[in-house]
């Protein structure tokens, strides 16, 4: 972890959090409910339908533990607010922002150099080949803020090399 100057943070938006937990929670709730209330004639059906909604709780949890911390751009790197790096601003190529593009909702996703470690925490970000993603349950007002600095940095570093 460096203790260079934060340039941008983007942290869960708190409505989207609890909209996001509570919908997992009511799905995880709900296949137990059924699992244990009307189960299935068959035992196979039962044991899914728990094994399922067990799954989609055990989410909920992740989807707890990862909102409580955030994401933090410094000109070295990208990391979160509990230290973890996410990926080092000299390993970037590029930022993608497009409505269409691979990118988690109301974020962006950076582009890197060299495959990354695979690793998510639930509403928060992504790291998946060469792709990290940013967003899911954050403020897209603070992710458009972090993802504008980032291609500026990108933009600035690529006509120094020039």
């Amino acid at each position: 972890m460096t203790d260079s100057e934060i340039l941008a943070t983007v942290m869960p938006s708190t409505p989207r959090r609890y909209a996001g937990l509570a919908m997992l929670a009511l799905l995880g709730g709900l296949l137990v409910y059924i699992a244990l209330a009307t189960p299935p004639a068959s035992l196979a059906w039962r044991f899914i339908l728990l094994a399922l909604g067990g799954l989609v709780l055990w989410m909920a949890e992740l989807m707890r533990r990862a909102t409580l911390h955030g994401v933090v751009l410094t000109r070295d790197e990208l990391r979160t607010t509990n230290g973890r790096v996410l990926v080092r601003v000299e390993d970037m190529t590029g930022v993608v922002r497009g409505s269409f593009s691979l990118k988690p909702s109301n974020g962006f996703s950076v582009l890197t150099k060299i495959s990354q470690e695979k690793a998510w925490a639930p509403g928060i970000w992504w790291r998946f080949g060469k792709r990290v993603g940013v967003g899911g349950v954050t403020a897209a007002s603070q992710a458009k803020y972090m993802s504008e600095i980032l291609a500026a940095m990108l933009a600035e570093k690529e006509n120094n090399h020039q």
